[in-house]
Parts: structure tokens; sequence; C-alpha cells
């Protein structure tokens, strides 16, 4: 039984032993997620371009906006509203 206690690497040992095995599994988690999100069809990271009217279209449908000012932004979306966005007027 001599050196029963000294021969170990202590609670220092096992304090960084813990340590190391948290980060080594988190890192393995860590590549997992990023290997599965890598995988998409076409391995773009650019959030797909989506239609304005379309994203339109769902917000009036959920609820989001009502009836007018549906058909306000859909008038400006499409050009022929009296909002229509013209770069060249000045705000004067």
């Amino acid at each position: 039984m001599m050196g029963w206690y000294h021969d170990g690497t202590g609670w220092g040992g096992w304090v960084l032993m813990t340590i190391f095995m948290v980060g080594f599994w988190g890192l393995v988690v860590f590549a997992v997620i990023a290997l599965f999100r890598g995988t998409r069809s076409g391995g773009e990271w650019a959030p797909e371009h989506r239609d304005p009217i379309q994203i339109l279209d769902e917000r009036f449908a959920r609820g989001e906006i009502d009836e007018d000012e549906y058909h306000a932004r859909s008038a400006v979306l499409r050009g022929s509203g009296r909002y229509s966005h013209r770069p060249d007027r000045g705000t004067h």
C-alpha cells in the first residue's frame, strides 16, 4: 500500500481529463451537425430566392396583413399602383 495516493494523477488530472472528454464529444457533435447541414440539395449556403408576391400571398394567408394592405402592397410590387416606386423622382 505504499505510494497508494501518490502514484496517480490526482484531482487535477481527473479535471483535465473531464474537460478534454467534453471537448472531444463537443467537436464530434459539431462535425456531425456541420456535415448534415452541408449536404443540402445544391450544396449552397445562400438562402433561396423567393418571389416577393409569393411571400405577400403567404403573409395574407397567415393573417399577418389585412385585405387592404395586401392589395396595396401587391399593387406596389406589380408596379401598377399609385404607390409604385420610381427612383428618378425626388423627395423635395
